[in-house]
């Protein structure tokens, strides 16, 4: 069933304004999760308690107001008044203040704690569940009564509504005073799964270690709450995020070392850039005898220089990753799904193509232009899993495909598999002349013992373990 993203009751036993309230809005409307809580929520007031919650942590000086809405709102005054006089609350404050992500993730998780916290409460207390159906009867009956004419208008309905919200109150009252204890608990341990949430999209959609905070900013917050919220839900999202967090920070170690090692001397030519000149070139020019003819020389463009690869000379074309998926590799595929994302980053910074090719005995192809990946695809390729067979033709014949399709000539193909498979001699030595006269070069990862296939088609084969084995990471290197 599709949930609403309409939000129609915006009263609030807080200071909040006319700006707090539109932000809200906003964000309920970009965030399933929110959408979620409200439908689950035990109380009748819960839209309103959501915006409260969310101004609580999100603006800079909120308070509690001296009156709310007649009695209707005095349930939600009590918990607000509960959570915001807790010694940890101004500490979660610092995490969520201003922060449009966090103070939205944390709304969700207090809202979560205080639907399970009602739902065990009133399981045990008949008394408590009575009177919440009657809050709840109540309030449908009122807004049932309502017209644009008269939203506010005084009822029987609403004073039976506001005596029924009071004793609704005493009881919710009594409950805390009883069970303060493991409700804060429980609001502490969201806050810590907050914060978990917030690191894992970093390491999904970041660019790793040290720069994933910069570059989320970046991602449109619909986008971050798409991603925050699976986070939260799916324990598979958490291990990927784990994963790829950790293979980030490795591809950007690899990269600077590449980028230092191109830099390298390799040998000497001729030209006139003062930091690249030999020692004994600068030599001549401290002395007199030799100064003029070095000048010359150097006006010239024929003074001796170490010769240096530059950087932009580097990784131009396409990266092409052929996943194997086949049954076999089930307990590695959420390291797989975070070593993709690891050279997504590679790609990304690199401005180049990104193509994944999931192969077991069928294959599924996704393109990442420029290496950008929006949430829906990152959701959808964390939870592909394709099972099966082994069919290496599929993913070497969609390589191929794939490369004849991108601007590049030329391109790196990394291909990693824990299985064997048989190609026929015509195959392979059409693959052979394909892959020498586009250009290309192939790089397989062998996850066990059986190479004889994959050194067919391969101008490297590497033996390794799993993805954190060392060997994995010459991926990281193209």
């Amino acid at each position: 069933m599709r949930r609403s993203k309409v939000i129609r009751d915006q009263r609030s036993v807080l200071n909040t304004d006319s700006f707090d309230k539109r932000r809200f809005k906003e964000l309920f409307e970009m965030s399933e999760g929110l959408q979620r809580v409200r439908e689950e929520g035990e109380l009748p007031t819960m839209e309103c308690l959501l915006g409260d919650i969310w101004a609580a942590l999100y603006k800079m000086k909120p308070h509690l107001q001296k009156d709310c809405d007649g009695g209707a709102l005095t349930p939600n005054r009590t918990l607000m008044e509960r959570i915001m006089s807790d010694e940890h609350f101004e500490n979660t404050r610092s995490y969520t203040k201003l922060d449009d992500l966090q103070s939205a993730v944390c709304t969700v998780k207090f809202a979560e704690v205080i639907n399970t916290w009602i739902a065990e409460e009133t399981a045990l207390d008949k008394e408590f569940q009575q009177q919440l159906e009657a809050v709840e009867a109540l309030q449908e009956e009122f807004s049932a009564e309502q017209t644009d004419e008269q939203e506010h208008a005084e009822s029987g309905t609403l004073q039976e509504l506001e005596e029924a919200s009071l004793k609704l109150n005493e009881k919710l009252e009594l409950t805390l005073e009883t069970n303060s204890e493991r409700f804060m608990q429980a609001m502490d341990e969201a806050v810590e799964e907050t914060i978990k949430v917030k690191d894992s999209v970093i390491s999904l959609m970041g660019a790793g270690i040290g720069k994933g905070t910069a570059d989320l900013k970046k991602v449109p917050l619909r986008d971050q709450l798409a991603v925050a919220e699976q986070v939260a839900l799916d324990p598979k999202m958490q291990e990927i995020s784990d994963w790829a967090g950790r293979f980030k920070e490795v591809a950007r170690q690899k990269q600077k070392t590449k980028y230092m090692d191109a830099m390298e001397r390799r040998g000497v030519t001729l030209g006139n850039e003062m930091e690249k000149l030999l020692p004994m070139e600068l030599g001549l020019y401290t002395h007199d005898a030799t100064k003029k003819d070095f000048l010359r020389r150097f006006a010239e463009g024929e003074t001796m220089q170490f010769d240096q690869k530059k950087r932009e000379d580097l990784g131009k074309g396409p990266i092409v990753f052929c996943l194997d998926q086949s049954g076999s590799m089930k307990l590695l595929d959420n390291q797989a799904k975070g070593f993709i994302l690891a050279l997504l980053t590679i790609a990304k910074k690199q401005h180049r193509d990104l193509c994944v090719l999931l192969f077991s005995t069928e294959l599924q192809s996704d393109t990442f232009p420029k290496g950008k990946i929006t949430s829906k695809e990152l959701i959808r390729l964390a939870r592909t899993y394709l099972g099966g067979g082994t069919n290496f033709a599929l993913p070497l014949e969609g390589a191929l495909q794939v490369i004849g399709k991108s601007a590049f000539t030329q391109a790196d193909v990394i291909f990693v598999t824990d299985g064997e498979d048989e190609l026929g001699e015509e195959f392979l030595e059409e693959f052979n002349q394909k892959k020498k006269e586009k250009e290309f070069q192939l790089l397989t990862l062998v996850i066990g013992n059986e190479t004889d296939a994959a050194e067919a088609f391969s101008d490297w084969v590497i033996h390794i373990t799993d993805f954190e084995d060392e060997g994995s990471f010459t991926a990281f290197e193209i």
